[in-house]
């Protein structure tokens, strides 16, 4: 099946609701060559695990490109007509900016610059991401920090994106766009 994808495209979704996997339909149903931007690290055992299960599905076809902190270079160097980017994920690479530089304003540049790679794209790109806005206010400073920033990234690019889905429980609710396409 092929199936015209738009140019921007954010899938948002808990921690394993199956988020990950209606953004990889989307784009293996596009037809179209995929670069996959991975931005988690494999730091533990359990995190190893969760890569495994993400490379086992993804098609050998698609290119990977690990971007656990530069994914403004990443995604300008991947984007381009005539292939999709799928990038995976937000939430992942936010907490990297946060642990590897802390740094109030160094994170915001990485963030800015993340988003202008976003508008410049030349082909469709996926973007999945955690939705932060169901769970209650964090009880530590770090984790406000990362829900209040994941939601502002998550909601600037939900303004500009011309589909937006929202997956609970391997299921997709369409949040904007057409309803009956990319199945």
């Amino acid at each position: 099946m092929s199936a015209s994808l738009p140019t921007l495209t954010l899938i948002l979704g808990g921690i394993r609701s199956g988020k990950s996997e209606r953004a990889e339909a989307l784009v293996r149903g596009s037809g179209l060559p995929v670069v996959y931007l991975a931005t988690a690290r494999p730091l533990d055992g359990e995190m190893r695990a969760r890569i495994a299960r993400h490379r086992a599905r993804r098609d050998p076809a698609w290119r990977l490109v690990e971007a656990p902190l530069d994914l403004a270079d990443a995604l300008a160097g991947a984007a381009g007509a005539g292939r999709v980017v799928l990038v995976d994920g937000l939430g992942v690479w936010l907490a990297n900016l946060l642990v590897e530089l802390g740094g109030e304003a160094d994170v915001r540049t990485r963030l800015v610059a993340f988003r202008e790679a976003l508008l410049r794209a030349a082909g469709p790109v996926v973007v999945v991401s955690e939705e932060v806005g169901l769970a209650p206010v964090p009880a530590d400073s770090l984790t406000r920090r990362f829900a209040d920033l994941l939601g502002d990234l998550n909601r600037w690019i939900a303004g500009r994106a011309q589909r937006v889905e929202l997956v609970v429980a391997g299921l997709s609710l369409v949040l904007r766009g057409p309803r009956d396409s990319f199945e």
